[in-house]
């Protein structure tokens, strides 16, 4: 196997001698767009957005942001991501529609051996992270390598998420682990709020 085949194979792997590495030229995109007048100019987004393998029209990306290498990473529809977005995409990322980043959310593909005497060998591996639709990630969140984040999902601030995060719940901790369900009364409370809000006459108006 190649270099690169034994990348996205989830083996061990040299990095420095993977073929046709772009990190000299997305990191150049990067640099622009987090140095970009981004709140009135969409030019340096709109460029950074073509190493991406997908992204939507309606994303929303603030500045700084960084990744490795961009075209492992697949945005999903109507997706925001506040300041200090970090992905390490060595292996493929993946969101979901309707994703929501806080501040400072870190994403890591990349591991390497617990054993120091294989880890010198500047030997790695990456595993995919999967984050699914619907999703709220907190503030100060890491995500490692491997997990998948199902749907309809709140992560709570400065969490550690180390394993698979099931649908339907709000999960936190370090480790993180899921607290509850989220049930029926969380949509009635949430769609009260939205009524209130709809009635609004100041805000209506």
């Amino acid at each position: 196997m190649t270099e690169k085949e034994r990348m996205y194979a989830e083996k061990l792997y040299d990095p420095y001698k993977v073929p046709d590495n772009p990190w000299a030229t997305i990191r150049a995109a990067c640099k622009k767009f987090n140095e970009s007048d981004f709140w009135r100019d969409c030019s340096a987004l709109n460029e950074l957005k073509q190493h991406f393998a997908k992204a939507s029209d309606d994303m929303v990306l603030t500045p700084p942001f960084y990744c490795d290498h961009g075209d492992r990473i697949y945005f999903g529809k109507h997706f925001y991501a506040n300041t200090g977005l970090t992905i390490l995409d060595e292996n493929t990322v993946t969101f979901g529609d309707d994703v929501f980043l806080a501040p400072h959310v870190s994403i890591y593909t990349a591991g390497h051996p617990i054993s120091a005497e294989v880890r010198n060998l500047d030997l790695e591996y990456a595993k995919p992270v999967k984050i699914g639709n619907s999703v709220w990630i907190g503030g100060n969140v890491i995500i490692n390598p491997g997990v998948t984040i199902g749907d309809d999902v709140v992560i709570g601030s400065g969490s550690v998420v180390t394993n698979d995060i099931p649908s339907h719940v709000v999960a936190a901790g370090n480790p993180c682990r899921v607290i509850r369900q989220i049930t029926e009364d969380d949509n009635r409370v949430c769609k009260e709020q939205l009524k209130d809000y709809m009635n609004d006459k100041d805000i209506r108006g």
